[in-house]
């Protein structure tokens, strides 16, 4: 059995899930260490230092798969806030370029600072490199677009940032666990693991060069940011640590525990071979639905009355509408078995004219 038919088998069978760019399914492994967390809980046998470990472990696999030291990893809950962080660490009048069909996380961080002097232009997707000008401080954007899978032309965007000297900051939630990435070509990646990485909501991870190291006011430190985590619990002295931790939010523990048994799960698959898989799928149905081949493994369709979602729910699949279209998402767990009830949910709705 190949590594990645063992990631596979770890999932149970959910047919007609495709839905990875909403929420991940968790892994068997996952539930496991999940429920035993609440076990341990309910008899008062929770071990904040164990858990602790986990965020570390965890911290450093997550480095390794994005290949960056774990020095350069901080820990937190969501993206928005590693975004809010590097917005108020700006210095005042520096001008942020954003995609204006972006995620919102990383859109409004840096909106709410406008009336601190923070000068945001929001420019399209397709126009992202040519909008990047020698007084550009900042490019915000996600790798993989929320709403449509969309990926941004990188090599484009990182050459017209490197002209310009301008920093990179880039939300890999839509891209990591499908997508291999290489966190050092940015200054600032922020990951939300709760989707394609399929951990639990709660989960997610910011990666800094020295550059952006320097730059960013750990604005929410507390406890955990700490040189050392468990001397950093009471004042009045603040020592923070020296590298990404200073950054860290506390975490969530149970969260984290029960993802570090999906993180060692994806670390045994290389990202390449998910990818394969992946894309593979959604290609099939492209093909089956009239559509030509794509390198994302998200399909959408027109969809304004999210009458496909509706006819695909009925088949007890699960899809999901965003922005005018229906997302259809394929990620390890799925099968040709789930290209079939799809296409047939397309046909059908088809059919009957709601499509």
């Amino acid at each position: 059995m190949t590594a990645l038919q063992t990631l596979q088998r770890s999932f149970a069978a959910t047919p007609g899930y495709l839905n990875a760019s909403t929420l991940g399914l968790p892994p068997r492994p996952v539930v496991s260490a999940m429920s035993d967390l609440m076990s341990q809980w309910q008899r008062g046998d929770t071990d904040p230092v164990a858990l602790g470990a986990d965020v570390e472990a965890s911290r450093a696999a997550y480095a390794h798969m994005v290949n960056v030291p774990a020095s350069a990893v901080a820990v937190g809950s969501m993206t928005s806030v590693f975004a809010g962080t590097i917005a108020t660490s700006l210095p005042p009048n520096a001008e942020v370029v954003v995609i204006a069909e972006d995620f919102t996380s990383m859109i409004f961080p840096f909106l709410v600072q406008r009336d601190a002097g923070l000068q945001v232009r929001q420019v399209p997707r397709i126009d992202l490199a040519e909008a990047i000008r020698p007084n550009t401080d900042l490019v915000v954007f996600s790798l993989a677009q929320s709403a449509c899978g969309s990926l941004v032309d990188l090599e484009a965007v990182l050459r017209a940032a490197r002209a310009c000297d301008a920093m990179t900051l880039c939300d890999t939630t839509q891209a990591a666990g499908w997508l291999p990435i290489d966190a050092s070509q940015f200054d600032v990646t922020a990951c939300s693991a709760y989707k394609w990485l399929c951990q639990p909501r709660g989960t997610a991870y910011m990666t800094l060069s020295p550059r952006a190291s320097d730059l960013l006011r750990p604005n929410n430190a507390g406890w955990y940011a700490g040189a050392s985590v468990w001397d950093s619990v009471y004042g009045p002295e603040m020592d923070l640590a020296t590298d990404a931790r200073r950054l860290d939010v506390s975490p969530a523990w149970f969260c984290w525990s029960a993802g570090l048994a999906a993180m060692e799960l994806f670390a045994q698959v290389p990202t390449q071979e998910i990818r394969d898989h992946d894309v593979s799928l959604a290609n099939e149905f492209r093909s089956r639905i009239g559509q030509a081949p794509g390198v994302t493994p998200v399909v959408t369709l027109a969809d304004p009355g999210a009458d496909l979602v509706r006819a695909f729910a009925a088949t007890g699949g699960k899809i999901s509408s965003r922005a005018g279209c229906a997302r259809i998402a394929f990620h390890v767990w799925n099968s040709l078995a789930d290209v079939d009830l799809a296409a047939e949910a397309v046909a059908h709705s088809r059919i009957t004219g709601r499509a």
